[in-house]
Order: structure tokens, then sequence, then C-alpha cells
């Protein structure tokens, strides 16, 4: 298939640091291969400590004037972006297909909603507010005021590149804060495409700087940047591993850290539920992008009183999704993001079926198209049953009525998102306020964000909320101020 000009172009990549696109020190630079035919989809810069650094004292010197900027330039700024990076909808949608293997209406769907959080934290600038609070001494006037923090270092995966990429700066520089964004290895051309595309809406140099590194380099990397005096948040986006290790970072240097991690998101159908819609819901939730998404279903639990219709649905709809190269065809599944992906799906498989589990849908792969898979009868001593498969491999789980289900559904040590489905919507809403997460979405999908609304989780999901006036907590600081207006007498 031959390359359009905006995929040729995209595969280069640069930093951006205060304003100036360059190259790494030294000019060092990494590969990211397009994970269907192995071929070179970007080179990035491999960024060293010292071009971290470098990037972190950019935003520093940008922090004065940008946290000193009015909400209304703030705005438009935000505004502008948004239109920029609609604009711009083919090119990631390209080079998302060259870099991840992402269909192209995942990475449409990316661009929309980014857009959207660029206009939500544009609405949230004249939002920064504070209170005044009652004070015992006589003449004093107590104020609670929000204030930019200073440096935020955001990291962000691959999973949904554009979405998580300005969901980690577009609050953040709201508020007035400055940013620094570490892209990931696996898609640092659209990262970077994000980031260049923000900085031709406009921003002043410096408030805006993007690292990118060898997968080698990234502990060092990010260590350094947690480090740096100047960085007074930080967020991430990515694994429940990799979250650990930069809380670690953040608590031993007193950063405050917002985490978004993994996820097993349960999908309880009820015995009363809507099983056209249930099963509807189910699918989406569980294999757009392949099922690799943080809040992807990973667990469909359904009453055995219901189960063998819903499951026959839910394998029906599956066995019909369309999966095949994006860059051929329009398809619902395109391709999972590496064979380590597809080894331990596979494994995964292997697993349950050993132990009694019975495919009703797709199976084993050998490439990274991967096919839609539904693996019934699933059982607590299977891998799958609590392993996140972050790929279209996902169990259901029978049980016995409401207390079985919840007490499934919070048998593990995610708690991120949930779903329940039932036409008592009073007791699905009593049900889901048992279930250990986050977010709970009753007779909706798993996969749902919108940028006003609290995301994250709790458990081993992470800490801390993105989104709407929860993102305006995360990213400022909280102080009292007081004037005294009226002369006041001291004990001595």
């Amino acid at each position: 298939m031959q390359e359009s000009p905006v995929q040729q172009s995209a595969k280069q990549v640069s930093l951006l640091i205060n304003g100036d696109a360059t190259s790494a020190r030294g000019g060092q630079t990494f590969q990211r291969h397009n994970p269907l035919n192995g071929s070179v989809a970007s080179v990035a810069p491999a960024a060293s400590v010292q071009d971290a650094v470098a990037a972190v004292h950019a935003a520093s010197a940008a922090f004065p004037s940008w946290s000193n900027t009015g909400p209304g330039q703030r705005r438009a700024l935000l505004m502008r972006a948004a239109d920029v990076l609609e604009a711009k909808t083919q090119a990631f949608v390209d080079i998302m297909v060259l870099e991840i293997g992402s269909s192209a209406g995942w990475a449409q769907f990316n661009v929309r909603l980014a857009a959207g959080a660029l206009r939500e934290a544009a609405a949230l600038t004249t939002q920064i507010g504070g209170e005044v609070i009652p004070s015992d001494v006589p003449g004093n006037l107590a104020l609670a005021v929000r204030q930019p923090a200073g440096v935020v270092l955001g990291i962000a995966p691959w999973i949904a590149p554009v979405i998580l990429a300005v969901r980690a700066i577009a609050t953040p520089l709201a508020c007035g804060n400055t940013v620094v964004f570490k892209g990931s290895e696996q898609c640092p051309a659209t990262h970077g495409l994000v980031m260049h595309t923000l900085q031709e809406a406009g921003f002043p140099r410096g408030v805006l700087n993007f690292i990118t590194n060898a997968p080698a380099d990234a502990a060092t990397v990010v260590e350094a940047m947690v480090a740096h005096p100047s960085v007074r948040r930080v967020n991430f986006t990515g694994s429940t591993q990799v979250g650990r290790r930069i809380a670690s970072a953040c608590a031993n240097h007193l950063k405050p850290v917002v985490l978004e991690l993994g996820g097993k998101a349960p999908f309880l159908v009820l015995d009363d539920a809507d099983l056209d819609a249930a099963a509807c819901a189910a699918v989406f939730g569980a294999f757009a992008n392949s099922g690799q998404i943080c809040i992807s279903t990973e667990r469909i639990i359904v009453d055995r009183k219901v189960a063998d219709t819903f499951v026959q649905k839910l394998a029906d709809r599956a066995a019909s999704l369309p999966l095949g190269d994006p860059r051929e065809s329009a398809v619902a599944l395109g391709a999972v993001v590496d064979m380590q992906t597809v080894h331990r799906c596979n494994a995964l498989i292997d697993d349950a079926l050993a132990q009694g589990g019975r495919l009703v849908a797709g199976g084993k792969a050998d490439s990274t198209l991967m096919p839609a898979t539904l693996i019934d009868h699933v059982t607590p001593s299977m891998r799958l049953y609590r392993e996140e498969a972050f790929g279209p491999v996902k169990g259901i789980v029978r049980v016995n009525g409401v207390e079985e289900a919840v007490a499934c559904a919070n048998d593990n040590e995610y708690g991120l998102a949930a779903a329940v489905f039932g036409r008592d919507v009073g007791r699905a809403i009593a049900v889901a306020r048992r279930i250990e997460s986050g977010i709970c979405h009753v007779n909706g999908a798993t996969v749902h964000d919108e940028p006003q609304m609290p995301f994250g989780g709790i458990k081993d999901s992470g800490m801390g909320r993105f989104g709407g006036k929860a993102g305006i907590d995360a990213f400022t600081d909280l102080r009292w101020l007081t004037v005294q207006t009226t002369p006041r007498d001291y004990s001595f």
C-alpha cells in the first residue's frame, strides 16, 4: 500500500523544548515498528537525562509568565488548539494505523474526544475559584484560594494516544501550569503530532515541552524529571507495575501524583437485564481497540438464569466483528500492539480451555490480527479470571444471583471501571454502589469517557482523578490567605 505524504512526514519525530523542534543531544534515535508487517513506522529522538532536564528548565522559565496569564487568553489558546487538532484528523488516522495498528474509527474517536477535552479545559479557566472562610478573629478576611502548582510532568501510554496525551496536559495548562510531556515509546510520532499541533495553536515558548526516549532509558529519564525541584505535579496513565515505581519516586521527592493504572472491568448482567442491549454494550466494551483500553470489559459476569441466551447473543455479535488490516479496509478490530500481546492472550486461552473453559467465539492467533474471543465457564482457578488480558480475549463467569455477582466483581485487586445491566434501575444502582471501582455505568458499556467527568480508580487501579473540577483540585495548590482589615490586639 502506497503511503500518503502525511504518513511519510509523520514518521520523523522531534523533541519540543522551549518552543523549538530539536533532536536529542548526540543525535541518538530509536525506531517504532508497524505491528502488522514490522516496517519502520517512526524514528524518534532517544532523549538523554540532559534533554529531559532542559525541557524542565524551559517549562520552569515559562511558568511565571504563563501562570499570570489571564483566563481569557488561556481559554482562547485551548479553544484554538482544539480546532487545530480536529483539522489534522486524517494525519492522526494515518500515523495511528502505522504505529499501533489501530482502526480508523478508533483514531477518529481519539481526535474527537481529545478536542472535547481541550474545550472542556478551556471552560475550566474561569472556574478555578476559592472561598471565604469565616474567621473567629474580628476583622479577619480569610480566603482559601487555588493557584497554579508549577511544572507538571505528564506521562501517557499508546492505548488511546491522542486522548491520553491531551488529558495529561489540557487541565494543567488551563490551571496556569507549564508542562513537560513524555511520549510513549510505542507511538512517539502520534504523541509528537499531538504536541507539535498544540504548539502550532500559539502557546508561548516553553509552556509545552515534549520528550521521547528509547525504551531502555525510560526509568532514568523519568526519575530525573520527577526528582527535579521545579516539577511540582506528576500524572501517569499506564500499568500498575510501572505506576508503583512512579508513585514510589514521587513519594521519595514529596511530589503529588495522579495515577490511572490497570483494570479488570467487570460487566454484570442481572437476571432481569435487557439481553440485547447488554450484549451490544458488552461487545463494544470488550473489543473496542481490540480490548486494549484500561476500561475495557475484562470479565463478563452473567446470572445463570439468563446465561445461555445471553452468551449466544454475545457470541453472535463477537463473531460478526470485522477483523483485518486497517490500512486496507474499514474494520472493527485492527492489529494488537505487538506479538507479546498475542503470546499472552494465546496463553490465557490455552490455560482456560485446559481447565474446562468453552470457546464460544474467536480463538488463538498467529499474528497481531487477533479475532474477538470469548471463553465461557471461566472459573477462579483460570488465569483469565484474574489477569488483565489487555487484548481481545474475554472470559464469561456464570453466577447464581446478585450476591455472587457482586462478590465476583470485587474479587480482584483492580478497581477502575464496571458496568451493571438490569431493567430494575433502582436494583441495578444498588448493585453498582456495592462494586469496588472508581467508575460504574448502569445499563451502559464500561468503555465510556467524557472530559468533564471525574475519571480514575481505586485499589490497584490508581489514585486521584482526571477530568472536570477534579482536575482543578489535582493540578493546583490550595492556599490559606488572610487580610486583617481592622486593628487587632495581640496577647503580647
